[in-house]
């Protein structure tokens, strides 16, 4: 997309958002873009509503998909917020369900006022994903089997980059291929993953990065985007952050009684990852600067062991 295009989606996105709120009865007058790259999120301004707007989606998540996903985010994060967990909540001045407008399909949550002081620190965030974990424990409802790994998006673009010599060399193409072909049925099927690693216990996560999605606000810090909450083991929340933010997850999770991190789980969860963030590269079309952000990844995957390394998987790789 050109810079215009770019502009132009923006624009839409938060005239759609702005239409939903004032139809939800909300005054907004001075709409303020707080946030665009995957998504754009908006303050409705004088209201103390943010609203975020998904624009850039594999071609798969139709309209019916995304509303399904957002409306098990918003169940999750409102029940968390009735257990007292540190979270930013559904805004309770709309219905708590995802709303369609002119092609989008949005979701509010209540305006938090950020620490502009505080310095993101990962290492530290990751010590209090174990709290989350720990909350998302007894979490009441039925959440999807690692739907975080969104497998489907991971093989149609890896079939899409066949047309983008471009994004992808051959070599690397084939190698990331090769891997998902052995990776994608264990993020596909519980009975799978349950065969291949026995004695991992599965429980609701986060899906995407927590201690990425900590926000320092003025009344303390806060869990925030849980747009890809599932069931999974607790290593996916804590995959690309490296082996310091791993201690620093072990430590608080033995002061908790939790179990600290399995390092085979680690290398898969690490794996899959790197597949999706090849997969990202057919999203450029959508978000052009992907492809500069992408290539650190996957420089550093080509210097890792094929799949992760688990040869009791891959066989010779």
């Amino acid at each position: 997309m050109t810079p215009e295009q770019l502009a132009d989606r923006t624009s839409r996105a938060v005239a759609a958002a702005v239409a939903a709120g004032r139809d939800l009865g909300l005054t907004v007058t001075e709409p303020v873009v707080l946030h665009d790259m995957f998504s754009v999120v908006v303050h409705l301004a004088p209201a103390p509503v943010v609203v975020r707007v998904p624009v850039v989606l594999p071609p798969s998540a139709d309209l019916d998909i995304q509303s399904a996903r957002q409306q098990i985010e918003l169940d999750v994060v409102a029940w968390l917020a009735e257990q007292g967990t540190p979270v930013i909540p559904p805004s309770p001045l709309v219905p708590r369900e995802p709303v369609r407008r002119n092609g989008f399909s949005m979701t509010f949550w209540q305006l938090v006022a950020i620490d502009e002081s505080a310095v993101p620190d990962y290492v530290d965030n990751a010590r209090l994903v174990p709290d989350l974990h720990a909350a998302l424990r007894d979490y009441p409802g039925e959440l999807p089997f690692l739907s975080a790994a969104e497998p489907r998006m991971v093989r149609d673009a890896l079939t899409d980059l066949a047309t983008r010599p471009d994004l992808i060399d051959a070599a690397d193409l084939d190698r990331a291929r090769r891997e998902w072909a052995i990776l994608e049925p264990l993020v596909s099927s519980r009975a799978e993953f349950e065969a291949a690693f026995p004695g991992i216990d599965l429980q609701p996560i986060h899906g995407d990065a927590p201690a990425y999605n900590i926000v320092a606000t003025t009344d303390g810090v806060l869990y925030s985007d849980f747009e890809l909450v599932t069931l999974g083991p607790v290593e996916w929340d804590l995959a690309a952050f490296g082996p310091e933010s791993e201690s620093a997850y072990d430590e608080a999770a033995r002061s908790r009684g939790l179990r600290p991190l399995d390092e085979r789980m680690l290398r898969f969860v690490n794996a899959v990852g790197m597949s999706r963030t090849i997969a990202c590269l057919a999203l450029s079309p959508e978000l052009p600067m992907l492809v500069d952000a992408v290539k650190e990844g996957v420089d550093q995957w080509r210097a890792l062991p094929f799949a992760g390394g688990l040869t009791d998987l891959v066989g010779e790789g």
